[in-house]
């Protein structure tokens, strides 16, 4: 399967890259072809709602690195997104990313997909990813994908909480288990 793996973070070595790393080292061993895009280094560009993309066959009005990004997206088996817990959401970065997706709902409607989760964030409380989680949850609902499996890193700060703790395995075992 093609995996598309879009992670969120600013930090390139933070507790989210480690688990998507891990992620991907499951995937590549179970097979799968991996494509990696970290959004929060890329010029993307929020959308504006101007219905331009829909009125010239996806074509934004920005020409902007979502355009890498496109291809791989509307071809992809998996799609994974990857984010820190910021104020109980992804990160701004990676909503952009997903809020783009309107250029090419039609196509990505008649496609089943599967989408993932990685989430990491330093609390604790067992509701504080109840956001993000609903979020993917409409997503996957909207565009009749599947929810094909969510890592949700409580208390886990660092790159070294993610390293010492379950978090590590889980996403290496969702790669494998596609």
């Amino acid at each position: 399967m093609k995996v598309l793996v879009l992670t969120g973070s600013p930090h390139p070595h933070g507790t989210t890259a480690f688990l998507a790393d891990e992620f991907c080292l499951g995937a590549v061993e179970a097979g799968h072809k991996i494509v990696p895009f970290n959004t929060a280094k890329l010029n993307i560009h929020s959308c504006i709602g101007c219905y331009h993309c829909r009125n010239n066959d996806g074509d934004c009005i920005y020409d902007d690195d979502m355009m890498q990004i496109y291809p791989h997206l509307l071809s992809a088996d998996v799609v994974v997104l990857v984010t820190p817990l910021y104020y109980f959401g992804m990160t701004s970065q990676l909503k952009a990313v997903i809020d783009r997706f309107f250029a090419f709902n039609t196509a990505l409607r008649e496609k089943s997909k599967k989408l993932c989760l990685i989430a990491a964030g330093s609390d604790t409380d067992d509701w504080a990813m109840d956001g993000i989680k609903e979020h993917i949850n409409s997503i996957c609902r909207y565009l009749g994908w599947k929810e094909g499996g969510m890592v949700l890193a409580f208390g886990a700060s660092t790159k070294e909480d993610a390293e010492s703790s379950e978090y590590r395995l889980m996403a290496k075992n969702l790669g494998k288990t596609l």
